[in-house]
């Protein structure tokens, strides 16, 4: 069975699944397969809206949330989660950086370096000169990544993914596939694992 993991840098949950995806491929005996999806195009796509601005105005339901996160940091013994003050940052640059990284033997230190500069050591990634210091202070070939990230193949295969992701299934991120079963959101990471389980 196929595991897939759509992601995008912007959504913190999704950096947070990150964090918790070597726990299970190990339980599995399995990798997961990283695909990078623009979860602003995946919004479009179907008429969602990320949860701070759906959450706007609505009384207790911001803190419950602030509170459920807290215990997914608690339970996976996280400490290096920050809030980036800069959120939300424009990741059209990082996904399209994500899938040329693809094509090279960097992808797995891309992923995690650009995620902990975006939730880790949070940094205002949407600025170029930002983002390519980023690159550069670890230790990536940052002129190769911003070659590659304006590459025309680069760009539709982004777009490609994006839709792709929304007609299986997906409206937000993180989203994980077991085949053609989805499961949505940190929360469910369990079901995901248990699932898979189940069918093996």
């Amino acid at each position: 069975m196929d595991l897939e993991f759509h992601f995008d840098f912007g959504s913190p949950n999704a950096y947070l699944s990150h964090l918790v995806i070597p726990e299970i491929e190990i339980r599995l005996g399995q990798k997961i397969t990283y695909q990078p999806v623009l979860l602003g195009g995946v919004f479009k796509a179907t008429n969602n809206v990320s949860p701070a601005e759906s959450m706007r105005g609505i009384l207790n339901k911001p803190d419950y949330a602030q509170r459920e996160t807290q215990r997914f940091l608690e339970a996976h013994s996280i400490t290096s989660f920050q809030q980036n003050p800069h959120f939300p940052v424009n990741t059209l640059m990082l996904m399209r950086g994500a899938v040329f990284a693809q094509s090279t033997d960097y992808f797995e230190r891309y992923l995690n370096e650009v995620y902990h500069h975006m939730w880790s050591a949070p940094k205002k990634l949407d600025d170029p000169d930002t983002f390519h210091a980023a690159l550069i202070e670890s230790g990536l070939p940052a002129d190769e990544i911003f070659t590659g990230i304006q590459q025309p193949e680069v760009k539709a295969r982004l777009i490609a993914n994006t839709e792709d992701s929304v007609a299986r299934g997906n409206f937000g991120s993180p989203s994980f596939f077991a085949g053609a079963e989805m499961f949505f959101g940190k929360d469910k990471l369990e079901a995901f694992e248990a699932y898979i389980a189940a069918q093996a």
